[in-house]
Order: structure tokens, then sequence, then C-alpha cells
């Protein structure tokens, strides 16, 4: 009997798809080492939300054979340590893309429209405040997008034709002929951060992008400028972020991600007036949460069945 463990909840859609197989299916909500290290034991299959799959939990499985990532981000899953031990990796790039990047647009236009500030002030009774807080316009500014991955490039496009903004793109795997000819794609990291009206980070979480923003970024950037980050919170130096949005260096910032998860009640980001912030939700429409469910019960199958994956990760 096959054993697929679900660590956090997901679409019934996916949940189906796995029974349909005859897979035994359980879905896990106490995600902590202990639990985890216990239930994997007999698991032939993690299919693993935001739960941490570290090396002691993987070793502690004896017939694992997949895990699956409900999502792009593979952070919180011990790559090397799933190889050593023969485990196939896969994730659902293209699930959330859309969601991700609509997210992103809201922020960005939020942002642009003063839509907190004025929402707090007319729930206190000051319409006036519509003669303070002047808004910008959004054509013909310049959206810097860095990672020009399938999230990054759905930003980028819907900010071209939805709102005729210029689009700078950073992405030092990409070239100008892989991306839409809307973008245009520069090897200059300073020149975007210099140049763009709104910054949308979109790359995912590694040793080498970890922290890559901070205090020479920000002082780079133009007091008008704006940062919006849906990737990962461990991107940004936050401290810097924080310390940038209270000088005024920058404008403003909307953000769905945070250094820790969930963030301090107390967390500065949260007290700022320039601040937008959301929690850790732009993947999560309707719509996304089905197609991921179902791409990563899809891995799953597709690995058991000794298949080649639509979306590996690692190499075996």
């Amino acid at each position: 009997m096959v054993k697929v463990l679900i660590v956090q909840p997901i679409a019934e859609e996916g949940v189906k798809l796995l029974q349909d197989q005859g897979y035994t299916v359980k879905q896990l909500a106490d995600v902590s080492i202990d639990n985890l290290k216990k239930e994997v034991v007999d698991s032939d299959a993690i299919l693993v939300r935001t739960g941490e799959l570290s090396r002691e939990v993987i070793a502690a499985a004896k017939s694992l054979k997949v895990i699956a990532r409900h999502g792009a981000g593979v952070d919180n899953i011990d790559l090397k340590a799933a190889t050593e031990h023969g485990v196939q990796v896969t994730n659902t790039p293209i699930a959330n893309n859309i969601s991700v990047a609509e997210h992103t647009i809201g922020l960005m236009v939020a942002l642009a429209k003063q839509m907190r500030k004025a929402d707090l002030a007319l729930r206190e009774g000051r319409f006036e405040v519509r003669n303070i807080y002047i808004d910008v316009e959004l054509s013909d500014k310049i959206l810097g997008v860095i990672g020009l991955g399938k999230i990054g490039q759905q930003v980028a496009i819907k900010a071209a034709r939805g709102f005729d903004m210029k689009v700078l793109g950073y992405d030092p795997f990409v070239t100008q002929t892989e991306v839409n000819t809307l973008i245009e794609v520069t090897d200059d990291w300073e020149r975007v951060f210099k140049e763009a009206d709104f910054i949308s980070l979109n790359l995912p979480l590694t040793e080498q992008t970890r922290d890559m923003i901070g205090k020479k970024e920000f002082a780079m950037m133009k007091q008008t400028a704006f940062l919006i980050n849906c990737a990962r919170g461990q991107i940004v130096k936050e401290e810097d972020l924080i310390e940038a949005l209270e000088r005024g260096e920058i404008a403003g910032a909307g953000l769905d991600v945070y250094a820790t998860e969930p963030p301090a009640k107390d967390n500065l980001l949260f007290q700022l007036e320039n601040t937008i912030v959301t929690p850790h939700m732009a993947a999560h429409s309707y719509e996304s949460m089905v197609k991921m469910a179902c791409h990563a019960a899809q891995g799953i199958i597709e690995v058991l069945n000794k298949q080649e994956p639509t979306w590996p990760v690692n190499r075996i």
C-alpha cells in the first residue's frame, strides 16, 4: 500500500487525484519535527506546503521516493539531503504565477494611488485628504523587475500592456531573446535601482539571493520609488528597508513576505504609514490553490509510476 503524507491542508481536487490512484492519503496538521519524523517513516511520498523538511526529517523516512512542493519555492526542503537519499523533488512552477503577478500589480497600484492612507483617513471622517494624498499615474513610469522567471515576466507583461509602463528587467540567467519584447533586459544591477519608479522582486531564495538588497540599493533608488516584494522576505535586509522607509529614502513598500514568518506583531514594518502589508498570500487565489494541489499530486503520481516528472527540481 502506497502512503502519501500531505503536510498541511491542500485543495480537495489534489487529494482526490492521489486517492484515485489507490494511494492511502494522510493529511498532517502538526508539522513539528518530532511528528514529521514519526509520520515519514513509512511514507512513499510527501506533498508539502510550507512545512520544513530538514535533513533530519528526510533521513527518518525508510521508503520515501518523492517530495512534491505545493508551490514554486523549495527553500523549505533540504535538497541536498533529498538527493543524497535518492528522493526526487518536484514543484509547481506554473501553478501560481498569475496569482502572484496579479497580487504584485495590486500592491503597486495601491501604493501609487495612496489607497491605504486614504482608506484609513476616510474611516476617521477626514474627507479632505483627497486634496492631501495626491497619487501618481503608472503610465510611462519605469518598472524594474528583478528576476525574469515565469512570475517576473507575468508582472512585466501585465504592467506594460495594462498600464503602458516601461519595463527594465534584471536576471543574470535570462537573455533578451528569451523574454517578451516589452521587456528591456539589462545586466546593469545599479541601473535598475537608479532608474525604476517601482521595483518588483520576483526571484527565488538561494544562498546567492539572501540579503542581496540593502542599504546600498535603497540609497540608489529615487525618493519617489516603491519596492514590492512578493518573493521571499530574506532577499531583503529588513532592518535596512525599515530605515530607508523611516528616513524617506524611498516612498514606500508593498510586502507579502518577511524575514521571519509569521512576523512578530510589533514588526516596525506594520507601524509605518508608507507600507502596505499582506500575510504571504499572493499565491492563494482559489484557482492557484487548486492548480498547486493538482500539479503537486501529478508530480507524485509521475514519480511513483516511474515516469519522468514534468517539473523536476533535483536530479536523481
